[in-house]
């Protein structure tokens, strides 16, 4: 839904914005947030196999996303990222097309697991299952883009659980040395599944680690969704300059279960839950924009009413889309004779 220009309030300025676009941020969180829920019910009424959500994580993905420039730089997402791939640009429908796994999702053609979202007319990179490997991808798209003085930058995106991989030293290490356009963005939920961040760190913060490697780590909060794009236009600013890597620690909260096949009240507590709760980006940034007389109750509905039809839409349609044709399984998978592609 396109908001008619409303001008310039102080909130929007401090930030170097309009309030149109602090109403288009709001909408690409509640729009991720509506299309997650979803995803979650297609679950449980037996229509989507397998969710793997990003609640709690939307504010900190719009944030940090909404300084790339689409169709020049390159988003290396993973799992949780349907907040960061909409704000690049793709549709609710190309997330419910994964979801369903037809023929048509640009993500694998229905071959991919949900939750590996890729575009390649939106230079949106599909990452694989193994954690921590879209980290070498963004680092190799940054060393071309280097070499090529595109002035593209790489951004990736990865949970701190990756962070105690090989890719991740290896990612960032290799980037510090050449000083590369890439940004890395861990969104630290608390949780690596059921592993508290306890007893996988022995440092609070994982962006104290980018100090080995030369480079900038920042902290932010990641349900102040205004405080996380300023981090994320420094950083991508930062290395469009030539002046090296920056990695992001966005502290978020983690509102689902770590999927649809995990019971996280099992090593999660009450309190912990409701602790959670109170840190979600969604409502957090609505009561800034009211308090800062940008969202009204109008607005708010007339926003409201659109994330719902476009989520209505995206599911019919999607569901509607022709499935893979089994014959072609084997496609993409060994080397074809040139006259079968």
């Amino acid at each position: 839904m396109a908001e008619a220009s409303i001008g310039t309030s102080e909130l929007a300025a401090r930030n170097g914005l309009r309030d149109d676009d602090l109403l288009r941020m709001y909408r690409l969180v509640a729009l991720s947030r509506a299309i997650d829920e979803r995803m979650w019910v297609l679950n449980r009424s037996g229509k989507a196999a397998f969710v793997i959500s990003g609640q709690g994580h939307e504010g900190a993905e719009v944030g940090i996303v909404s300084s790339l420039r689409p169709h020049l730089d390159w988003l290396v997402p993973y799992y949780r990222s349907i907040a960061a791939v909409l704000t690049f640009g793709m549709t609710p429908r190309e997330i419910l097309l994964a979801q369903f796994a037809r023929a048509t999702d640009p993500s694998s053609g229905g071959r991919q697991m949900p939750g590996h979202y890729g575009s390649a007319e939106h230079n949106i990179l599909s990452t694989s299952s193994p954690v921590a490997t879209q980290l070498l991808h963004a680092v190799g798209i940054a060393l071309a883009a280097k070499n090529r003085r595109t002035g593209q930058v790489a951004l990736t995106e990865l949970g701190e659980g990756s962070s105690n991989q090989g890719d991740f030293h290896e990612g960032l290490n290799f980037a510090g040395i050449h000083r590369l356009p890439v940004v890395f963005v861990v969104e630290n939920n608390g949780y690596a599944i059921s592993v508290p961040m306890s007893l996988q760190s022995p440092i609070a913060n994982i962006a104290d680690r980018a100090a080995s490697y030369g480079f900038p780590g920042i902290v932010v909060d990641g349900s102040d969704v205004l405080e996380c794009y300023r981090a994320g236009r420094e950083a991508i600013d930062r290395a469009r300059r030539g002046e090296g890597p920056t990695l992001i620690e966005a502290k978020v909260t983690r509102l689902t279960a770590h999927s649809s096949d995990d019971q996280q009240t099992r090593y999660r507590s009450q309190e912990d839950l409701d602790a959670g709760r109170q840190r979600d980006a969604l409502p957090r940034f609505r009561q800034q924009l009211r308090d800062a007389g940008v969202l009204d109750d109008e607005r708010d509905s007339a926003i409201a009413a659109g994330v719902k039809a476009a989520v209505d839409d995206a599911t019919d349609w999607a569901e509607s889309q022709p499935e893979p044709d089994p014959a072609t399984a084997m496609r993409h998978v060994y080397a074809e004779p040139e006259g079968d592609r």
